[in-house]
């Protein structure tokens, strides 16, 4: 239902902000505007919301500067661009650089309506798929904190590992459990988000063969998308990957791109 969405809009032209949320409410989504990057920023201080309508033409902060700030804080959060002919070239930067698509001005109730809602039924299976991967992992979380209270003797209890080899990745370094849905390096545990954990399983099990983009995104999240989507989406979970593996982010040793491809892991 509409009803559940959350749509965020960002422009500073009060008409068009206005006009935009109306034609969305009448739709059954929950709006909220924005009239800067400022307010914009508060709001989404407070969480993500399903869908974001960004306007490239603002005053102070304009559009282009405030989506990677977006990207970086909610990846997954699609952002539909809103521009005039004039700026329409920067409309297509800012689809480089992740924005999911945008809509030219003065808005067109009926494409407006038809794009949310394509957009939003794409996020669905996803959204829903992340919020199960999140429920089982505090089941696990939680399950292991009762076996240990259950164990008397460590040094006479199978580990989990043990018991079921086929639950454990391992190349080089890495070391995934992928029932717990924890990670080693070098044996030390490395806190992933559960996404970048998904991407980590795909690029261990290709390895060392390249991972195109489109795969990554279809094995670590479940659905397919464009090219140019798919290799948006997987830039900023390789860069989250690097920053907990490598220790040099900009020159990696180990998760290295392949130009026009995607990327590799190498051990």
């Amino acid at each position: 239902m509409a009803s559940a969405y959350t749509i965020l809009i960002i422009d500073d032209e009060t008409n068009l902000r206005r006009s935009l949320a109306m034609i969305l409410q009448r739709a059954g989504y929950s709006v909220t505007t924005a009239e800067s990057a400022q307010q914009a920023n508060q709001y989404l201080e407070a969480g993500a919301f399903d869908l974001v309508f960004l306007d490239l033409k603002m005053p102070e902060v304009n559009g282009l500067d405030l989506l990677p700030s977006i990207r970086q804080r909610y990846p997954e959060m699609p952002v539909l661009i809103l521009t005039a002919h004039a700026t329409l070239e920067s409309a297509i930067e800012a689809v480089r650089r992740g924005a999911r698509d945008y809509l030219l001005k003065p808005i067109n109730p009926e494409i407006i309506l038809t794009r949310a809602q394509q957009i939003l039924s794409e996020q669905q299976q996803p959204k829903r798929r992340r919020e199960i991967v999140g429920e089982i992992q505090n089941l696990l979380a939680e399950l292991n904190m009762v076996d240990k209270s259950d164990q008397t003797d460590p040094d006479t209890q199978p580990t989990a590992q043990s018991q079921d080899p086929a639950r454990v990745l391992r190349r080089g370094p890495f070391t995934l459990d992928l029932h717990a849905r924890y990670s080693t390096f070098n044996d030390k545990v490395v806190t992933l988000s559960p996404t970048a954990f998904d991407y980590l399983v795909t690029l261990v099990r290709h390895s060392p063969n390249p991972v195109s983009y489109e795969t990554l995104v279809v094995e670590s999240q479940g659905y397919k998308t464009t090219p140019v989507e798919a290799r948006e989406m997987a830039r900023w979970r390789i860069h989250e990957l690097r920053k907990a593996f490598e220790s040099d982010t900009r020159n990696p040793s180990y998760i290295i791109t392949v130009r026009d491809v995607g990327y590799r892991l190498v051990t």
